[in-house]
């Protein structure tokens, strides 16, 4: 099993699609996942095809979306990839429960999170993996 630590999203910076979050978008979503004990898969792409393994804990603090997530096959190729620093992006798959159109793009306030997926170029270029433990 290989764990890891990063950043699947930022607060207060603008992704690549003009969507900013703002803290506490995840506050909602985070609860109800605690409460239900439902794990957050994670992804290999955004692929729900391709678990690879599952996020052991998502939290928001001052700077985004902290997660510490394992990879479940230590032989495959994502756990492969990320090992050798290939790939090193994160990301989310979400949908926007509430949030505000202004002319620099989305402003997000609230989202339903569904997945966090190890990417190769993520929306958020400073959503990424930091610390392999």
């Amino acid at each position: 099993m290989i764990r890891f630590a990063g950043y699947a999203a930022l607060f207060d910076v603008a992704d690549a699609a003009r969507d900013t979050i703002v803290k506490g978008a995840f506050t909602r979503t985070l609860a109800q996942r605690q409460q239900s004990r439902q794990p957050i898969p994670l992804y290999w792409q955004h692929r729900p095809d391709q678990q690879i393994g599952t996020v052991e804990l998502a939290e928001e603090d001052t700077r985004g979306l902290r997660v510490i997530a394992r990879i479940d096959n230590p032989d495959a190729r994502a756990a492969a990839a990320l090992a050798a620093r290939e790939v090193n992006g994160l990301s989310f798959g979400y949908r926007a429960r509430g949030y505000e159109n202004t002319p620099q793009g989305r402003v997000l306030r609230e989202v339903d999170l569904f997945e966090v997926s190890l990417v190769t170029h993520p929306l958020q270029p400073g959503a990424r993996v930091h610390l392999l433990t």
